[in-house]
């Protein structure tokens, strides 16, 4: 989690008062391109922090090291942990970090900055859902991806065949409760579901990991390979204005609404995998919405439609 990351890199400042980024990947065991992104985190979030150019140079608190955190204004240290406070509540070592920066602060700031911490909560889990605790797998792998070390994983892939494979970890994301492991392996850069891992023993093999790896740039490159193979087969439908609000929610980025047509209509394009995953997703919106094309998603809407009739046809009329 960066969030922690993000105090102990203000402690090491607070403490030497100039650092460099591969001074920082040392002592925090990442990185120096993901030191560097630390260093530029804190200097938007508006703690005094700064580059100093030239030979010798590095990064500093203003004003240099200090034994207490006075170089920080009110503004900027409430800035500060309202920045990393909702990390506190899912890991007690940000709870810690964040106990010792508060103890470290003058006193004048302290009420805000405990206030700033408690001024947001993260809630992961969606209307409906149930709460998705974390793998006991993810630990083991933040390990491996900090020691820069291969892993050895026993993977499910989606026809449940399982396969070994031995594995450069390059790092974790969280994404709507659901865990992926990004790495490189001996086909390239995979990404795996850290709940289809069946098993993950870490080795001592140093692990490979691009010099340049920007992590969220790679995941970014993933989420749109995967949103276009979830959009391969696009509908245009009619529909009220009033429920394009409810299609978006449902179809988020897949859904364009491209103008009205007359009346309170609009045409929208949205998009699924298959045919039949659009027509799944569109029959319960029942005579709402009307689909125009593609002929494939209609025939499947009415295998669908004569189904539910004959099953529930005879006792709606009883």
């Amino acid at each position: 989690m960066r969030a922690d990351r993000l105090v102990a890199v203000l402690m090491l400042m607070r403490q030497r008062g100039r650092v460099t980024a591969a001074e920082l990947a040392v002592e925090l065991e990442v990185s120096v391109a993901t030191a560097r992104r630390d260093l530029e985190a804190l200097s938007a979030a508006g703690v005094p922090v700064y580059p100093q150019p030239g030979r010798g140079g590095g990064w500093s608190l203003v004003g240099g090291a200090r034994t207490d955190l006075s170089g920080l204004t009110a503004v900027e240290a409430r800035a500060l942990f309202l920045l990393v406070g909702p990390g506190a509540a899912v890991s007690n070592e940000v709870k810690s970090a964040l106990r010792k920066l508060l103890a470290a602060l003058p006193h004048t700031f302290r009420a805000e900055a405990e206030a700033a911490t408690d001024a947001t909560v993260i809630d992961p889990v969606r209307w409906g859902e149930r709460d998705r605790p974390r793998p006991a797998t993810v630990e083991l792998l933040q390990s491996a991806v900090v020691r820069r070390r291969k892993v050895r994983l026993s993977y499910a892939g989606r026809a449940q065949e399982s396969t070994v494979r031995l594995v450069d970890p390059w790092g974790l994301i969280d994404k709507d409760g659901t865990w992926y492991l990004l790495a490189g392996t001996e086909r390239g850069r995979r990404t795996f579901r850290v709940d289809r891992i069946l098993r993950a023993e870490p080795t001592e093999q140093p692990a490979e990991r691009p010099e340049d790896l920007a992590l969220a740039a790679v995941w970014a490159e993933v989420v749109e390979e995967i949103e276009q193979r979830r959009a391969r087969t696009w509908a245009t439908v009619l529909i009220e204005e009033r429920y394009l609000p409810i299609l978006r929610d449902r179809f988020g980025r897949h859904c364009h609404a491209e103008g009205p047509v007359g009346g309170q209509r609009l045409r929208v394009r949205v998009a699924a995998p298959t045919p039949l995953d659009l027509a799944r997703q569109l029959a319960g919106w029942g005579a709402l919405v009307d689909v125009l094309e593609p002929r494939s998603v209609q025939d499947h809407l009415a295998r669908i439609g004569a189904e539910l009739l004959s099953r529930y046809g005879e006792a709606g009329d009883g």
